[in-house]
């Protein structure tokens, strides 16, 4: 296989940028996050990786002070397991600490893959809280009642760990969110 590079993020990418993230997320918790327009982020700070033409690996990241965040990295599933993941990793940590990051987080889900992937990078969970979704119309009464005239079919929420067993008992979709963090220049 041909070698692909990481390179900074060019207007041209949005379509390709679009389809790899809709793609990477398909087997994943996060199947229904689908973007259709790029969110923008700060010049530098984010990259692809490009095999040829074809965008295979994406990663967004923010920084505000010392604190910097991942808000967005996906695989497209053909060139998953040749290192483009860390690889981008690893050069917006370059880019975060030059600009006075001293930290970076994650925010993800509970895909097995993706958490050992993180713990791997030198990454640790540092807290964790529930996505809970009302999936159907019963689900979505169920959460938000009936009121006047309206009805609804279905809700995103954020819950606390409090009551993690009635939710998971009470909507057919649940996930933990974690944040997961790493000091960076160690």
């Amino acid at each position: 296989m041909a070698e692909w590079t990481v390179r900074d993020y060019a207007p041209g990418d949005e379509t390709p940028w679009l389809r790899c993230r809709v793609l990477a997320f398909l087997d994943t918790t996060y199947y229904d996050d689908v973007a259709t327009i790029k969110p923008r982020r700060e010049a530098g700070l984010e990259l692809v990786a490009a095999f040829g033409d074809q965008v295979v690996g994406i990663l967004d990241a923010s920084v505000t002070g010392s604190e910097s965040t991942i808000e967005t990295i996906a695989v497209h599933p053909d060139y998953r397991r040749l290192g483009i993941a860390q690889r981008l990793l690893n050069e917006i940590c370059d880019r975060l600490q030059r600009r006075g990051a001293t930290q970076v987080d994650a925010w993800t889900r509970d895909d097995e893959g993706t958490l050992a992937w993180y713990r791997s990078q030198g990454f640790e969970q540092k807290m964790r809280y529930l996505h809970v979704y009302a999936s159907d119309p019963d689900e979505a009464v169920s959460a938000f009642g009936s009121q006047l005239d309206l009805m609804p079919r279905a809700g995103f929420f954020h819950a606390w760990l409090d009551h993690e067993d009635a939710l998971r008992n009470r909507f057919s979709r649940v996930y933990s969110c974690r944040q997961f963090v790493k000091a960076l220049g160690d």
